[in-house]
């Protein structure tokens, strides 16, 4: 059975270079450990689910990739691989991941996947306090940034914004079907963000 996504597919070829080969072995290495895994995009990167549970995540930046464990704080770690562990720079699990150096041995990484679809097998869920390692950079296409730059009141609002309300406006014009579509989200959200206003705002209380 086919559990990948064309998403990701894209999502990988429009990666840097480098990140390209560091993604295509992540993804494989998840659906030869896991083969139930069904991919995903959340949050605007590529996830991997197990049994309606998310179960890992990846990322691609400029200069490095990510990679993480949404129980990342539920996992034994006793040779200090993972962030939460260790001291490690950077989003996800491992830090920052520049190369297939910086990866640990394949049989560790596998080691994580199985111990955390045990995790999910036995009902574990994330802890209250625990805070999912979720990539904390956000990619604003170029279509964004010179739309801003033609208007000095919603460049302000949008870039004093939280990572949260940038993202749900980012998210809004990459779901968009069509070039009309995502052009029209734009206009809309620039109009938004001269007047203050978040993408949701609508559903906003007071």
């Amino acid at each position: 059975m086919n559990h990948t996504d064309p998403r990701v597919d894209a999502y990988i070829v429009k990666s840097a270079s480098f990140a390209i080969p560091i993604l295509e072995y992540l993804r494989a290495l998840v659906h030869g450990t896991c083969p139930e895994a069904k991919e995903t995009i959340k949050w605007g990167f590529p996830n991997f689910e197990y049994k309606g549970s998310i179960l890992c995540s990846m990322a691609s930046f400029k200069q490095h990739c990510a990679f993480g464990f949404w129980l990342e704080s539920r996992l034994s770690d006793p040779h200090q691989l993972l962030a939460v562990n260790g001291d490690r720079v950077g989003m996800g699990s491992l830090g920052k991941i520049s190369s297939m150096e910086d990866l640990p041995a394949e049989a560790y990484l596998k080691g994580f996947i199985l111990e955390a679809m045990r995790l999910i097998d036995s009902g574990v869920k994330m802890k209250k306090e625990d805070k999912p390692k979720e990539v904390k950079e956000l990619t604003i296409p170029a279509y964004v940034t010179e739309a801003l730059a033609g208007n000095t009141a919603a460049k302000q609002v949008f870039d004093d914004f939280s990572y949260s309300n940038k993202k749900e406006y980012v998210e809004w014009f990459e779901e968009a079907k069509t070039a009309a579509t995502r052009e029209k989200r734009v206009n809309q959200a620039l109009e938004w963000m001269a007047e203050g206003k978040p993408r949701n705002w609508k559903y906003m209380k007071g």
